[in-house]
């Protein structure tokens, strides 16, 4: 079974063949984020007209990548949601017509359950991919950290889950590119602040971690927490423009800001984990999401979790098409609906 996905939620337009669920053929991406570089975050209309010029010879390169023409796809899978309204519909509009054209089945697929379906991935004859060995097994502890979510997911079977607690304001990757912009850090934020944690302290700013309910996070007062002790460190006030702390704040401070806001954020999540899967007793943990590839949070959560973690390959933590096929494989593979290609609408705020 051979499932092509399409993948335009934000700023990345991308493409990939799937084998099975685990054998990826394929993985096309082509990014806008050097425009959206320009203005500190993503800007709709840019990353919908990227999507336009970008979807045609992404989904073509993926197709040839995997040595297939339209005859091997046996189905097309896309993201539905959630995501920037205009980016989805490029990807939606696109993935209709071409299962109308082709007569392919049509699987509509939630972009952050994809993310958790990466770790599935365990087999590639493309170059440079560290793909797990074997794929997770049920019942599996989802850890889910990008720029917008954080969840903690419980997976009895494959489309049977219980959402066991998500973020009440910010999500910890909004959070790290809100701090990278209070530190005068290019985007994207994340990679930024962490580069810079490890020239600093983890302990050289005293910063709170939230007290939520028992699986549930919140990361908008960490973030003005460094805010405060920033203006603190300069000898300002609380009022003093944010926008002015990086051309007053040292590199030593500013370095060690980022590790002091790391540390606790990937801790927030490491513990919230940790009482999950002692509450729950999974055979397996996964990480999903673009703040996957954060190594700090790799290593807080490997230290905390007594059970091998699975971690995608870096270039699957962000998002791609090989998540997306995959994830379309399974809702094949188990019968699951498919989508009515002259109806599928688009969900910017589609949930688990």
């Amino acid at each position: 079974m051979k499932v092509l996905g399409i993948e335009t939620s934000c700023d990345e337009t991308a493409a990939a063949v799937v084998e099975d669920g685990n054998n990826m053929l394929s993985n096309t991406v082509a990014s806008s984020m050097a425009e959206h570089a320009k203005y500190g975050g993503v800007v709709p209309e840019i990353a919908a007209r990227s999507h336009i010029q970008s979807i045609e010879p992404v989904i073509s390169q993926a197709l040839a990548d995997a040595g297939c023409d339209w005859g091997d796809i046996d189905a097309i899978a896309v993201t539905q949601g959630a995501g920037l309204g205009g980016s989805l519909l490029i990807g939606v509009m696109t993935a209709r017509s071409l299962a109308i054209t082709f007569d392919k089945p049509l699987y509509a697929i939630n972009h952050v359950e994809a993310h958790v379906y990466a770790n599935f991935l365990t087999r590639t004859a493309l170059p440079g991919y560290q793909l797990p060995a074997k794929p997770p097994e049920f019942p599996l502890l989802a850890i889910i950290v990008s720029g917008g979510h954080s969840q903690l997911v419980l997976f009895r079977d494959h489309f049977d889950y219980t959402v066991l607690g998500q973020t009440q304001d910010d999500a910890i990757g909004e959070a790290f590119d809100k701090v990278a912009k209070l530190l005068g850090l290019p985007y994207p934020g994340g990679p930024a602040v962490a580069e810079l944690a490890l020239k600093g302290h983890p302990d050289s700013f005293q910063l709170p971690k939230a007290r939520m309910n028992k699986y549930d996070f919140s990361f908008s007062g960490l973030k003005t927490a460094v805010l405060r002790q920033a203006q603190a460190a300069i000898g300002e006030s609380y009022d003093f423009p944010s926008t002015k702390l990086p051309e007053r704040l040292s590199a030593a401070q500013k370095a060690d800001l980022a590790a002091s806001f790391q540390h606790v954020a990937v801790g927030t999540i490491a513990d919230k984990a940790k009482l999950a899967f002692e509450e729950f007793a999974p055979v397996s943990v996964v990480l999903a999401g673009g703040v996957a590839a954060n190594q700090a949070l790799r290593q807080q959560l490997t230290e905390a979790i007594p059970l091998p973690l699975s971690f995608p390959d870096l270039k699957l933590c962000t998002d791609n098409g090989a998540m997306v096929a995959a994830l379309g494989c399974f809702r094949r593979q188990l019968k699951r609906p498919q989508a009515d290609p002259y109806r599928l609408p688009i969900d910017p705020n589609l949930s688990m």
